[in-house]
């Protein structure tokens, strides 16, 4: 079984549209910087969304939190690092660190939830197989 943790590194320019009126990245904001860690991850390890949606399902975030250590600016690029986390559950989580490339800062951490819902809306309690096929290649069975 592989050891290593599968982690996804994507770099994002804080865009003007995303700060507030002194130029502060808005809360809601680092949300969209761990999507944008979701995505690279699923494009690195093969787990991308239409990936997902080719085999029947969808999965909708049920929890996500973040704790902001210190703020963004407008200009500035941030480095989003997603790390997979391994459970037997039917669930996806991914954990993220969000870092200032200019001083290598650490602003901001959260996780994520995702379920498996089938594209009928069904929900699953059960490890889809394609999913249990992915890990079986990621080394994480």
């Amino acid at each position: 079984m592989n050891e290593d943790p599968l982690v996804a590194i994507v770099k994002v320019k804080v865009r003007y549209s995303e700060t507030d009126a002194i130029g502060v990245v808005w809360h809601g904001n680092y949300f969209r910087y761990f999507e944008d860690g979701r995505e690279a991850f699923g494009e690195k390890y093969g787990l991308e969304y239409l990936y997902m949606y080719n085999n029947d399902f969808i999965t909708p975030l049920v929890k996500i939190d973040c704790d902001y250590l210190s703020p963004l600016k407008y200009g500035e690029t941030a480095i989003v690092e997603t790390k997979f986390i391994n459970t037997k559950a039917a669930k996806i989580i991914f954990e993220y660190n969000i870092y200032r490339e200019s001083d290598n800062e650490k602003v901001a951490t959260g996780s994520s939830t995702q379920v498996f819902i089938t594209t009928k809306g069904e929900f699953s309690i059960t490890t889809p197989e394609f999913y249990e096929n992915w890990k079986q290649k990621q080394g994480l069975l």
